[in-house]
């Protein structure tokens, strides 16, 4: 399912040393994925372990459907490799299965979001069980950003701190329509909602939170799903011509988005457009 994630390691099961009650598998070293001084000791880049993690997840929740819901810092570690740096996975006692149905529904909010589509939000989200203005607190609680900050473009607005204080005290001062929501939202989303914590919380000590990279990685996975599904639903061969190449403008889409980011963030860009500040 994720073999072609060279750098994911998994301990293996040693069936022979098994049984009923002791489950024996591979002893794995490595530091703590949230420990930075341990990554620049080691020569890893914290990017890259950002980078990896959301490849990880969004190619679990968006694609698979089959999610690893307990990705504390004791749960992942990471080591240096000639690849780069490598993920250790460990505990698989808690995943969750999402359906076709939800997943789908789940990758067209995030589509929304990251398009700043503010109708399609509002669609996608009653899909989900949200309707009225309370899709405005889903889409907060999903994204773990400012409504403000979703109006203007979560890949461009960048978190801050005093954006997450005013989420606390909005948290704080609504708490009766997040428990609303939260007992209205699928019981899967539940566990989305706790994974998502927990990889916002190690992105946070990596201080990597918010970088558009995460958003490329997973809009690609948003779109492959989504015409993934399409694609299975098509009774003609034009259907699935039609389908394939409004994937490709998709991917295409991203790709020139990924590539102006680039464009912006180098040096020679930055001397023929005359800026000063690299975004």
């Amino acid at each position: 399912m994720f073999s072609h994630f060279d750098w994911l390691v998994v301990p293996g099961i040693h069936w022979g040393l098994t049984t009923k009650r002791v489950l024996t598998m591979d002893f794995c070293e490595g530091g703590h994925v949230n420990d930075k001084k341990y990554l620049t000791d080691n020569g890893i880049s914290a990017t890259e372990v950002s980078d990896r993690l959301g490849q990880l997840y969004s190619e679990m929740i968006f694609v698979q459907g089959y999610v690893h819901c307990d990705p504390h810092p004791g749960n992942l570690l990471v080591r240096n490799s000639p690849k780069g740096a490598s993920l250790v996975l460990l505990d698989h006692g808690l995943y969750t299965e999402l359906t076709d149905q939800f997943r789908l529904q789940y990758a067209n909010l995030w589509l929304a979001l990251i398009r700043t589509d503010l109708e399609a939000l509002r669609h996608w989200s009653s899909r989900l069980g949200i309707s009225g203005d309370l899709h405005k607190i889903l889409s907060c609680i999903v994204s773990g950003r400012s409504w403000n900050s979703i109006t203007q473009g979560i890949d461009r607005k960048k978190a801050t701190r005093a954006e997450g204080h005013d989420i606390r005290e909005f948290a704080s001062q609504h708490l009766s329509l997040i428990t609303q929501i939260l007992n209205m939202v699928p019981r899967q989303m539940l566990f989305i909602f706790k994974t998502n914590d927990l990889l916002r919380g190690i992105e946070t000590s990596l201080g990597t939170r918010g970088a558009a990279r995460s958003f490329i990685t997973m809009a690609r996975c948003c779109v492959r799903a989504v015409y993934t599904d399409q694609l299975r639903h098509c009774s003609s061969w034009w259907c699935r011509v039609v389908v394939t190449m409004q994937a490709c403008i998709a991917q295409s889409a991203i790709s020139v988005y990924q590539t102006c980011r680039w464009l912006r963030t180098t040096a020679l860009a930055c001397f023929f457009l005359g800026n000063t500040e690299v975004v």
